[in-house]
């Protein structure tokens, strides 16, 4: 028996699939502030459904694959463990002064500082300096390394950050308080800026190093619960972590670095869109995540996501490469509220799991988006999760009228009809970020929506930025954890090593196959079989003079005075596929700044052959009637209410798809039809 199982911890619910035997299960359990409390919900529904008792399904899994919240939820609170920094003498203020005042806002007023990750009095200066060509100027002496780290945690820091002037050039001064550490302390996390991200850019660098070893006490705690609830229980597999970049790693790689998980969740459905998309014969998609505290928006192109360096966390800016997703704060729990100049608003605040929405009766009273789709009538009080959770109209339209409805004279549908419409163009506003903003038109895009509120959203979002076609996947709901099975495992060695194209090419190489040597021992500790090994050269390039890189791929293979040509070439196209055509500064020298080599272990994944419903696999179509108030034009009518479509295969808007742990709404106008694998196709009508 082959069990693989996906684990996505939102922030309201915790979703699950496992595939067995070719086979997919898929469940869903509200999320807990434990994280692992939600998780083990979650996976008793897997095994519940699996019909398999305890004592045989964790035995049974081969593969468990999990994303998180554990990272996302500290940055997003700020709400750090106390860590304390080691720096070059001389820079303890390198994270106050940061970028300057260069936010995009105009009002001077909310040009704030950036948010602190450690307090100034936890950062201590240490005597010691190494040049920008790694040469030592100034040693670090033992004792004052030893009166530094004593200092640091004389404060109560539960863990050290150490990020040095140059460390990337020469790691030794780094490398010798790590070892300090760890013979002296060895309890005590810490995180060292030449091993976690060795680049240059000191500001940037620091801040990921502070972040890391601000989460590392966190993750370590909830990991440790987790593994031995999941070893009580019989798993003997390890655990594979999503991380940031677009791939997994392994508990134990994950917790050297942990402030790579970041957003890990949304990485497992962007996985599973470009998947499907390949799938499909789909070449452009945006994707469309909305859960109960969010929307995640990206975009594929040419069956590849795009990876952003420099990623900001948190409203800070980091060294980290990641997947670009733009997150706004509109999902199924977002409150909606009325401002003090008198303006409807929705989100960013989430009214999460508990209390839920006003409609969930668990003493919720803020209005919510959940609360406007329930008064619309577009999901059914009485199916919500297959039944298993009981909704409450009352409640929904007695906030809405409250806190909407009455401050701004609006009857209670008409309240949910403006919370509707208003989520719906904040929404389309992120997409719109991902495409029109950088050049795309978004009529050229498949829209794939997934995420248990998607559904009910997917039509009017498309509609509006002029999408024609959108696919809402049959797992809909877990589709992120259904995507985190099909990820790879990806491990990144990158070095700051300026090189220019009038040095030896067999400088560069030289770089490269240094990196190459630490991905080969990567693959050799996580076990990864020689056939399904890959590795991939990239360079991060900028024409001279300029502040910012863009990241090109190099050929496989030696690098060589005649590949200098071909180099150059890729990289002026990768900059004006960024930037436009016409923008590459042809004139002027390229310098390659980092060098980076991508190391993936190409997953070995069941193929699904049936998609199992929660609540059973009974597909026999069932037809019902049902009053809503349609979105885009405010009117009352009764439409069709489909169970077990696939039994059906087609039909024409406006009407509701209802599915146990989903709603798909199809406008007036709209039709809708099963894919070969049994996904939902919602083609709308380009003449509107």
């Amino acid at each position: 028996m082959a069990l693989h199982v996906g684990i996505d911890v939102g922030g309201t619910f915790t979703d699950a699939v496992a595939v067995l035997d070719g086979r997919a299960v898929r469940g869903k359990a509200f999320s807990t502030k434990d994280v692992t409390t939600g998780i083990l919900g979650a996976l008793a529904v897997l095994q519940e459904r699996a019909g398999l008792s305890e004592e045989e399904f964790y035995p049974a899994v081969d593969r468990f694959v999990l994303g998180n919240t554990i990272v996302t939820n500290a940055v997003d609170e700020q709400k750090y463990a106390t860590v304390a920094l080691l720096t070059t003498q001389g820079f303890r203020d390198t994270m106050r002064i940061a970028r300057s005042a260069r936010t995009d806002e105009r009002d001077p007023h909310k040009m704030l500082s950036p948010p602190d990750i450690v307090e100034r009095g936890r950062v201590f200066e240490v005597a010691e300096r190494v040049d920008a060509h790694g040469e030592i100027l100034v040693p670090l002496r033992d004792d004052v390394i030893a009166a530094a780290v004593e200092a640091a945690l004389a404060t109560d820091a539960e863990a050290i950050a150490v990020c040095l002037l140059w460390s990337f050039r020469n790691p030794a001064h780094e490398q010798a308080i790590g070892a300090y550490l760890r013979e002296n302390h060895p309890g005590v996390p810490f995180t060292l800026s030449s091993s976690l991200t060795p680049v240059y850019r000191e500001y940037e660098r620091m801040v990921t190093t502070a972040l890391d070893a601000a989460v590392k006490p966190l993750v370590a705690s909830h990991f440790d619960h987790l593994a031995e609830e999941l070893g009580a229980r019989g798993l003997r597999t390890r655990v594979q972590i999503m991380q940031v970049h677009g791939g997994f790693l392994s508990v134990e790689e994950t917790n050297k670095a942990p402030i790579s998980m970041f957003n890990s969740g949304p990485v497992g459905g962007v996985t599973g869109a470009r998947l499907l998309g390949k799938q499909l014969g789909r070449r452009r998609v945006l994707t469309a995540d909305m859960g109960g505290t969010s929307l995640d928006a990206a975009a594929i192109m040419d069956d590849e996501f795009r990876l952003l360096s420099r990623a900001e966390i948190g409203g800070l800016p980091t060294s980290l490469t990641v997947v670009d997703i733009e997150t706004i704060g509109a999902g199924g729990g977002s409150s909606a509220w009325v401002d003090g100049r008198g303006l409807l608003r929705v989100g960013p605040h989430s009214a999460g799991s508990t209390p839920g929405p006003a409609c969930y009766g668990k003493g919720g009273t803020t209005p919510t988006v959940t609360d406007a789709a329930l008064v619309l009538g577009l999901i059914n009080p009485d199916y919500y999760l297959g039944g298993a959770v009981e909704l409450y109209e009352d409640l929904a339209r007695e906030a809405l009228r409250e806190h909407v409805g009455e401050p701004l004279g609006l009857t209670e549908d008409a309240a949910a009809e403006g919370v509707y419409r208003l989520a719906t163009s904040q929404m389309t506003n992120a997409l719109r970020k991902i495409t029109v903003n950088r050049g795309h038109d978004p009529r050229e895009f498949t829209l794939v929506g997934f995420g248990g509120a998607c559904g009910l959203f997917a039509a009017s979002i498309a509609a509006e930025i002029g999408v024609t076609e959108i696919v809402i996947p049959r797992n809909a709901a877990v589709f992120s954890a259904y995507g985190l099975m099909h990820a790879d495992s990806v491990f990144s060695a990158v070095r700051t090593s300026p090189w220019t194209m009038h040095q030896p090419a067999a400088d560069l190489d030289g770089e490269f196959r240094a990196l190459e040597q630490r991905a080969q021992a990567w693959f050799e500790a996580e076990g990864i079989p020689e056939d399904r090994r890959e590795l991939h050269r990239e360079a991060d390039m900028k024409f001279v003079g300029q502040i910012f890189e863009v990241t090109t791929r190099l050929k496989g293979g030696t690098f060589t005075e005649a590949d200098k040509d071909e180099l150059r070439a890729r990289f002026i196209a990768d900059y004006q596929s960024e930037f436009g055509a016409g923008t590459a500064w042809t004139e002027t020298d390229i310098l390659l700044v980092n060098s980076r080599v991508r190391a993936v272990g190409r997953s070995d994944v069941q193929e699904v052959g049936q998609v199992q419903q929660a609540v059973g696999d009974d597909e026999k179509h069932v037809l019902l009637r049902r009053g809503i108030v349609e979105p885009a034009t405010g009117t009352r009518t009764d439409v069709d209410v489909h169970r077990g479509f696939a039994a059906l295969g087609r039909a024409n808007g406006p009407c509701l798809l209802e599915e146990p742990d989903t709603t798909v709404y199809v406008p007036t106008g709209a039709t809708v039809e099963l894919t070969g694998a049994g996904d939902f196709l919602v083609r709308l009508d380009s003449s509107v």
